[in-house]
């Protein structure tokens, strides 16, 4: 049990939080599309029939996540040891400190990989032929720290995946509205992400590694953090608007959308003492809230 939590800590289990409630939408907002374009011409028992397949393909969504994530935090980790130890604020993590060895965690990273790609093939053709892109992203996004500082944006791109790949797991295609969302999930991580690297602005730059507060200072940064948070705002209206969503959704937009000023103002270029209120916390309840309005909506109005 103590390495069962050893390995969560690993991989910042808790950080799920961030990507599941938005592949929760995804998923909802393709079961609404097939409803509409498949089950309002069959009979009761063949809908209840496709409930409960699509239901399973939601524990193997469920699973894709998790194999996912558990890779990539993995192979983050591994990747960065060497970097963790020098840093002062990441040196307590499991490999730097010898409770992880570096082996073990690349051998936990391989067999999430092969986990993620035989739930995705239990899904669909087109979900397990994706599954290697996929993976692509999500661990090669450990390697752009080393040569961009557009790393926030490509950490964006992967948790993006969440939503547009739960929608083609029901639906086996894409369309506007998912990709908005998926957008809008770009927008969103890279946002908080880059509110997030603050911390570590001076040691990045005295280490050779690009992000956008070490390139760009911690005053544009933010300023930048606000624009892509406000491009999120947009994007959230336009997959609202395209896919036919009503007052339940939107009201739990305006609260999403106020968390998202709220966690922009606790945190100044020269008072960091609240990042992790605006990462953890902030971005946690406003995706549940987000996801739990959008869900909501799409069932009581669908």
């Amino acid at each position: 049990m103590k390495r069962f939590l050893q390995y969560l800590s690993l991989i910042k289990f808790s950080h799920t939080i961030f990507a599941m409630p938005f592949a929760l939408v995804g998923f909802f907002v393709g079961l609404m599309f097939e409803q509409q374009n498949e089950i309002a011409l069959s009979g009761w028992e063949k809908a209840t029939d496709y409930f409960i397949g699509q239901w399973m393909v939601f524990l193997h969504i469920l699973l894709c996540m998790i194999f996912a994530r558990s890779a990539a935090m993995a192979f983050n980790r591994y990747l960065d040891r060497t970097f963790d130890a020098k840093n002062p604020r990441t040196s307590i993590r499991e490999i730097p400190r010898g409770i992880i060895s570096p082996a073990s965690a690349l051998q936990f990273t391989i067999i999430n990989s092969i986990l993620f790609m035989g739930s995705a093939w239990m899904i669909n053709a087109i979900c397990f032929l994706l599954s290697p892109i996929a993976l692509i992203v999500i661990l090669g996004y450990s390697y752009t720290k080393r040569f961009t500082a557009l790393c926030h944006l490509i950490l964006g791109l992967g948790l993006s995946l969440a939503p547009v790949g739960a929608f083609i797991a029901v639906t086996e295609q894409a369309n506007l509205p998912i990709i908005l969302l998926s957008a809008a999930v770009i927008g969103w991580v890279s946002g908080f992400d880059i509110i997030y690297a603050l911390q570590d602005d001076a040691f990045d730059v005295s280490q050779g590694l690009y992000s956008i507060p070490g390139y760009m200072g911690r005053k544009n940064a933010l300023q930048l953090s606000r624009l892509l948070h406000f491009i999120t705002a947009l994007l959230l209206i336009g997959f609202g608007y395209y896919n036919g969503m009503h007052w339940i959704y939107y009201t739990g937009l305006f609260i999403y959308i106020s968390l998202l000023i709220y966690q922009q103002g606790i945190v100044k270029e020269n008072d960091l003492s609240r990042v992790n209120i605006a990462f953890m916390t902030a971005n946690g309840i406003a995706s549940i809230i987000f996801s739990a309005f959008s869900i909501t909506d799409l069932i009581y109005f669908g």
